[in-house]
Parts: structure tokens; C-alpha cells; sequence
């Protein structure tokens, strides 16, 4: 387990946000299951020492948590279109990248990098996708596509250390701590992570896991920055469903600009081709299903832009809690 150093005293934020909110988990609860499991390693060390188990398989491993169900393949028409839904979701958290941010994640999305991630990498974080999505109601596979394309599963090069090149966000979900109130320190009152950053205390950390940091919360924690995300999704109107919900949550989680399409439109047709053929770490995109999924969702919203564009509107776009994000290459 290698533990990570905390960098930024960021404080929780003193009011609830909206979501799938259960209530926190039980401290005795933890300390009774962990003297429990204590004892039965004791035990369970006895046998194999005196041979009564024999050898420990070194040959079991952590496994991705089971697909909810498989989600279809979306179809233009089959659902309304975002801005047919856009009153009931006038309070949702929105991602806000600059146009130079935007137009160079676009390159990015459009032309990615091919990193080979191992299976042993990847262990550490199945038990948390769980652990989210039981605790805020949301289908860990849009978790982990969201985790897939803000840092590559964590293997850009400043996931645990220090903020992004726009020195706005940092950790595995990349969470902005800088778009608060400027009068305060960093991660004022109002800035997205300190909206979430207590998301950790409603559920069960796991006793061990990689990218463990000494306090909490911290963008830098798996657990914290995981389940901070899912409460985000959660609030923005992410469920179980991998569908019209989903798309919208991820498109408010980039921000609404055409860029944040493209990334909604990726992050769903990820999770989307996941449910139907099984979670691959190393797997691109399915060209098919992206433009499925663009066209069920992403292409009603792009076409306002577009239209404003042409007439020569610079399109409304709707600000909140943004995340001024850039990713880690460039």
C-alpha cells in the first residue's frame, strides 16, 4: 500500500449536496469487523502453518464488481434530448473549461494515447467502484469510464501530486480546488471538491488499498477522490440506468460546451460497450457505439451550438460549480 503524502488542507464542505445521500457509515461497525477479521487470520495461519489448509493459493486476485445489467444500445429518438430536461437540472453542478482548454481536450479526445495498464493496477480500485456505487446509487461502470478519461486510471504522470498543467485540479477524478471564493485559500467553501470532499464518510473505506493518504479527505485518496465523484454524478441525476441520465451527468461533469459532448458522448459509450461485452482496461473506443450514443444524445445538443455558432451567437452556456480541468498531457 503506498501512502500519499497530503499537499492540500482542504476543508469539507459544511452542507450536504444534493444526491443519492445515505447516511454515514458506522465507525464501531468498522473497528468490529477489523478486530474480527484479526482474529481470523490468526486462525487461519494456524492451520496453514500446521498444513490442515495447506498452501495459500497465490493464484486468486480482485475481480471487477458485476455488470448491473446490459445496457442497450442507444437509439436517436428513443429518448428526449438534454435541453428537453434542462429546467428540471437548473441546479446541477457544471464543469466551466476555458475555449482554449476545451479545444485542446478536443485534440486529446479525438486522438488519445495508448497506455498499457496492468490488471494488478487496476485491483485496488474495483472494491471502491463497489463501495460507490452501492453508497450513492450510481453504475460504477460510468465511474470508472469518468475515472478512464479524466487520468487514464490514474496513470497520468500528476494524478498524486500537485495540480494539472492549468493548476486547477488534481488527484483521480480530477477535482478543481481553485474555483472557490479567491479571497480564501485554496479549495474555498464553494469550489467543487470542497462540495464533495466529504463524500468518503458515507460509506465503508476498504482496510487497505493503494494511493492511501494519511488524512482525509484528499484529492489524492482513491477512496475520497472515487466516491467524491460518484456523489457528484449521483446530484447531477446519474442512476443505475446507463442512458439519456448518465449522458447528462457526464456532459455536466466536463462542462456544456461542445467539447464536454464529445466527452459525455465517450465516457457513456464507454461504460455502454462495457456492460455489453465485459470491463476491459486496455479496450479503445467502439467508433459504433460513440456515434450511437451521439446521436441518441450528443448530437441535439451540438447542433444548438452549432446553430448559434452559424448566426453568430456565442451559445449561452450555463455556469455553476465549474471545474477549469485540462488534462495531463500538454
Amino acid at each position: 500500500m503506498r501512502r500519499i503524502p497530503e499537499q492540500l488542507d482542504i476543508e469539507p464542505t459544511p452542507e450536504p449536496l444534493a444526491g443519492n445521500l445515505p447516511q454515514p457509515a458506522s465507525e464501531r461497525g468498522a473497528w468490529v469487523l477489523a478486530a474480527s477479521l484479526g482474529v481470523l487470520g490468526v486462525l487461519v495461519l494456524a492451520l496453514a502453518l500446521s498444513g490442515v489448509l495447506g498452501s495459500v493459493s497465490s493464484t486468486s486476485a480482485t475481480v471487477p464488481p458485476p455488470v448491473f445489467k446490459v445496457a442497450a444500445t442507444p437509439v436517436p429518438g428513443a429518448t428526449k434530448p438534454v435541453s428537453a430536461v434542462e429546467p428540471a437540472r437548473a441546479h446541477a453542478i457544471l464543469g466551466d473549461p476555458s475555449p482554449v482548454q476545451a479545444h485542446r481536450d478536443l485534440a486529446l479526445y479525438e486522438d488519445p494515447a495508448s497506455t498499457h495498464i496492468s490488471e494488478r493496477w487496476m485491483q485496488g480500485f474495483y472494491p471502491i467502484y463497489e463501495v460507490a456505487q452501492k453508497t450513492f446509487g450510481v453504475n460504477w461502470l460510468l465511474i470508472a469510464s469518468i475515472h478512464k478519461q479524466e487520468t487514464d486510471f490514474s496513470t497520468a504522470p500528476t494524478t498524486y501530486h500537485g495540480l494539472n498543467f492549468a493548476g486547477c485540479c488534481g488527484g483521480p477524478m480530477q477535482f478543481n480546488v481553485m474555483n472557490g471564493d479567491p479571497a480564501r485559500s485554496p479549495g474555498g467553501s464553494d469550489s467543487t471538491w470542497a462540495l464533495v470532499s466529504d463524500s468518503y464518510i458515507y460509506g465503508a473505506r476498504p482496510s487497505s488499498y493503494d494511493h492511501m493518504t494519511a488524512r482525509h479527505p484528499s484529492i489524492y485518496d482513491d477512496f475520497d477522490s472515487i466516491m467524491a465523484a460518484a456523489h457528484l454524478l449521483s446530484a447531477d441525476g446519474a442512476e443505475m440506468e446507463l442512458g439519456a441520465a448518465a449522458w447528462n451527468a457526464a456532459y455536466d461533469y466536463y462542462g456544456h460546451d461542445l467539447t464536454g459532448v464529445t466527452y459525455a458522448d465517450q465516457v457513456l459509450a464507454r461504460a455502454i460497450d462495457w456492460s455489453q461485452h465485459g470491463f476491459c482496461i486496455n479496450c479503445g473506443l467502439e467508433g459504433a457505439m460513440v456515434q450511437a450514443v451521439y446521436g441518441a444524445y450528443g448530437a441535439p445538443v451540438a447542433a444548438t451550438f452549432e446553430t448559434a455558432i452559424a448566426a453568430g451567437v456565442h451559445p449561452a452556456v450555463r455556469h455553476g460549480h465549474g471545474k477549469t480541468r485540462r488534462r495531463r498531457r500538454g
